[in-house]
């Protein structure tokens, strides 16, 4: 999620839970473990790495948590310096210990790892959560015990009485009249629906459909639509679609940024939340991510034509008239402060305003080529290949459209020259990654500089893992998938936190997310399948639990830190298409 203001969160907290147990606790929780590996597991014939913190020790042994029997022994790697803290290191590489089973990793004189699994499909689970993660943001509709466990909630946001905002006044829509903009899945820990975050979010998850459709046909969540035939991540996305479908003006086809309360929700369930709702100003930037959506939809959706007639027609539809609205406004930039200057009430939740949309065009132009197959929609649109790649984050989208020139370049005749650039922009970007992979202190490419700690660091570490995939794919050398997985590790352990950042997994365990449903609905356990924001030394929240400045430990597992410990979709999406990427490739060996 993007940086909000600090008022955002001047909110007393409703609900404090005195006593945290975890479900499946580990010896000292809060104690700083000296072994940090990745708390799930690993595949039998993968890279099998964990970290042992200081230079003392030299040597480990793993052992089998059924027997108690050692297993194998190895000896540690030499010392390693953490260029954000200076704190010494060794690696314990076991890659060697293939037999299914459940072990610890254990050092002389040291406390023993978190216990972990060796064996297929080990992030099955993972992935099936993090996805099932969007379902517990779904807003307007109630979500039963059958579906969401202890989770279960009332509907809250009906928002079939959406209110247009003085500054989305338009031909048939005058100030504070009603129309109704229902489903669409929560942003983040708040209860806001943004067609921006949305458009990077949905992008990232009918990518990985598009690159693993074979996976995704059996990839199950247990969701309502569960074996309705569609696969659960088109249907997930669809109960997001429909929403974003709601957002366009149908007098000329721009698209709302948002639809929101003025002020955010207090830490209460969404059935409590009672506040006017409206859609505020269309903009450029959300018009280009809708159409970006939207067409990516049309041509997924087009294969499900018996399932959901006219729904791909209807999304090509949308798109081709969000594309001529944003021709004839080609820069109308979200400015929110400019905007409270002018019309009432002032909006005060995400922002996410953008100063440039060269990247939108990109990605729009690429989705809407992919689509149609006419090069028109390239004309004036250049691809900035030459440039070092951005990772994708919500406000700079381009790569994804690489991604996708990629994908249908061969299907589509492109521009040899320029298919060749996009090819080579990912891979030196890859390249660049791995680069002295061997000195890191944690054996990551995440974490390289304190760059990559930036708000929702967590999805850095994603988005880099998916794009190494992408390098592996054009490539098929395994450095690349490799440093993949050690991204995986990283979030699920493998990280000077020590924390598992994905709620529900692993011994030390992300427990207070910033995020209204898990800390408002009196479950002790927060929400599984969501990946928090993990370190980010800038702090922002002021939150006074914090224990460590240092770039790769400050993290804070409170729900006062919406700067560190806050879930967001745009972050889930990468979570889910790494994992399940990860999941698609065991089962191709």
């Amino acid at each position: 999620m993007q940086p909000f203001p600090l008022f955002k969160y001047q909110i007393a907290l409703v609900f404090i839970c005195s006593v945290i147990s975890l479900s499946q606790p580990a010896s000292g929780q809060n104690e700083p473990d000296p072994v940090r590996l990745n708390q799930v597991g690993f595949y039998p014939n993968a890279k099998k790495i964990a970290v042992v913190l200081g230079d003392k020790q030299t040597a480990f042994q793993l052992k089998d948590v059924a027997t108690g029997k050692t297993v194998f022994k190895g000896k540690l790697s030499e010392p390693r310096t953490n260029q954000h803290s200076g704190k010494m290191s060794r690696i314990a590489d076991f890659s060697e210990v293939r037999k299914p089973g459940k072990y610890v990793l254990e050092v002389p004189s040291l406390r023993k790892s978190a216990p972990f699994e060796i064996k297929d499909h080990v992030y099955k689970d993972v992935a099936a959560a993090s996805l099932k993660g969007f379902y517990y943001q779904r807003a307007s509709v109630e979500l039963p015990e059958k579906f969401a466990g202890k989770w279960a909630r009332p509907a809250g946001h009906p928002d079939d009485k959406v209110l247009i905002h003085a500054s989305a006044v338009s031909e048939g829509r005058a100030e504070n009249s009603v129309i109704s903009s229902a489903r669409g899945w929560y942003d983040a820990g708040d209860y806001n629906k943004y067609i921006v975050n949305s458009g990077i979010t949905m992008g990232t998850l009918l990518s990985l459909y598009e690159d693993y459709p074979s996976f995704c046909e059996n990839f199950m969540t247990n969701i309502p639509e569960s074996n309705n035939g569609v696969p659960d991540l088109l249907d997930e996305a669809l109960y997001n679609l429909r929403w974003m479908l709601t957002m366009q003006d149908p007098a000329d086809g721009g698209v709302y940024h948002k639809l929101t309360n003025p002020r955010f929700d207090g830490m209460v369930m969404p059935d409590a939340c009672k506040n006017p709702r409206y859609v505020v100003q269309k903009g450029t930037a959300a018009t280009l991510d809708f159409v970006a959506v939207m067409a990516q939809s049309g041509r997924i959706f087009k294969n499900f034509e018996n399932k959901f007639p006219g729904l791909s027609d209807s999304c090509i539809t949308a798109a081709v008239k969000g594309w001529e609205w944003a021709k004839k406004n080609p820069a109308v930039l979200y400015n929110q402060d400019e905007m409270n200057k002018k019309f009432d009430p002032d909006v005060v939740t995400g922002a996410y305003g953008d100063r440039n949309v060269n990247d939108e065009w990109i990605w729009a132009a690429a989705e809407m080529y992919a689509l149609t197959k006419k090069s028109d929609y390239l004309k004036d649109i250049a691809f900035q290949a030459d440039q070092p790649m951005p990772l994708p984050t919500w406000n700079q989208v381009k790569t994804l459209g690489y991604y996708t020139m990629i994908r249908f370049a061969d299907e589509l005749k492109t521009d040899p020259a320029l298919t060749k650039s996009l090819k080579t922009n990912i891979i030196s970007f890859a390249d660049n990654l791995l680069q002295d992979l061997e000195k890191q202190p944690y054996h990551t490419v995440m974490g390289k500089t304190g760059k990559d700690y930036a708000w929702g660091s967590s999805s850095v570490a994603a988005n880099q893992g998916i794009a190494l995939l992408y390098a592996f794919k054009l490539t098929k050398n395994p450095k690349y998938a490799l440093a993949a997985q050690g991204n995986l590790d990283y979030l699920l352990g493998r990280n000077a936190t020590g924390y598992s950042f994905l709620t529900g997994f692993g011994s030390k365990r992300v427990m207070h997310p910033h995020h209204r449903l898990s800390v408002a609905d009196g479950v002790v356990d927060p929400v599984p399948g969501l990946l928090s924001g993990g370190p980010n030394p800038a702090q922002q929240d002021k939150c006074t639990t914090y224990t460590s400045k240092f770039a790769d430990e400050s993290f804070t597992d409170d729900d006062c830190s919406y700067a560190s410990n806050e879930i967001a979709i745009n972050w889930n999406a990468p979570m889910v298409y790494l994992a399940a990427a990860l999941e698609a490739l065991s089962e191709m060996k």
